[in-house]
C-alpha cells in the first residue's frame, strides 16, 4: 500500500465524450474512491472525465493527488486546488509518477493517452514489473473493441491466453468500486 489507504491511479479522457454515461460514470468512480477512503491519484487536469472524476472526489471529502506535465498545464487547465499537484516535464515522467504512487489502476473511456497509459501498465505487468490489478470501465461497451483486439492478439499468437488476465472489464461503475472494494479487503490489516 502506498501508505494507510490505497491510492487508486485513475486514467481518463481530457475529453468528455459524446455520451452522458461517461461523465455518469467518471462521477461515480471519483465519489466512490472518496467513500471508501481512498486516495484518488490521475492527470491533475481540470477538463473532460479528469476534471469531472476529480471534482467528484473533492465534492465527496477525498484526498486527491494529480500529475501534469509541463506542456499540458493551460491545455488540461492543471487544477491546482488538489491536495498533491505535481508537475513533470514530460507525458513519461507523469505516467511514472502516477504509475508509483497508486495501488490499482482504473481505466475509464479515453483516446490515445488513455491507450498509451493503458499499454504501458499492462506490459509492465506482461514482464512482471508489477502485480496491481488494472480495471477498465466498459461503460456502455466503451472498450468492446480494444477487449476484441486483445483476443485477436491472443488468437493470432502475439500474446499468450494469460494476457487476457492482466485487464479485468467491469461493465458499470458500481460493479468497478465494488471489485476494488473486494481486492482491498485484507490487504489493509
Amino acid at each position: 500500500m502506498q501508505g494507510l489507504k490505497p491510492s487508486i491511479c485513475v486514467f481518463c479522457g481530457s475529453r468528455s465524450g459524446h455520451r452522458p454515461a461517461y461523465e455518469r460514470d467518471a462521477r461515480h468512480v471519483g465519489r466512490g474512491i472518496a467513500a471508501a477512503g481512498w486516495r484518488l491519484v490521475y492527470g491533475a487536469g481540470d477538463v473532460g472525465l479528469m476534471g469531472v472524476v476529480a471534482n467528484a472526489a473533492q465534492t465527496a471529502g477525498g484526498e486527491t493527488f494529480g500529475v501534469i506535465p509541463q506542456h499540458l498545464l493551460q491545455r488540461e487547465v492543471g487544477k491546482r486546488d488538489l491536495s498533491r499537484f505535481v508537475v513533470t516535464e514530460n507525458m513519461h515522467e507523469r505516467k511514472k509518477v502516477m504509475y508509483m504512487n497508486s495501488d490499482a489502476v482504473v481505466v475509464l473511456p479515453g483516446g490515445a493517452g488513455s491507450l498509451d497509459e493503458f499499454f504501458e501498465v499492462v506490459t509492465w505487468k506482461q514482464l512482471g514489473l508489477h502485480r496491481k490489478p488494472i480495471f477498465l470501465l466498459n461503460t456502455e461497451g466503451y472498450w468492446d473493441k480494444l477487449i476484441g483486439l486483445i483476443d485477436h492478439m491472443i488468437k493470432e499468437g502475439f500474446a499468450e491466453d494469460s494476457f487476457r488476465d492482466f485487464t479485468e472489464v467491469a461493465d458499470t461503475a458500481d460493479a468497478l468500486v465494488d471489485r476494488l472494494r473486494d481486492y482491498f479487503v485484507g490487504r489493509l490489516s
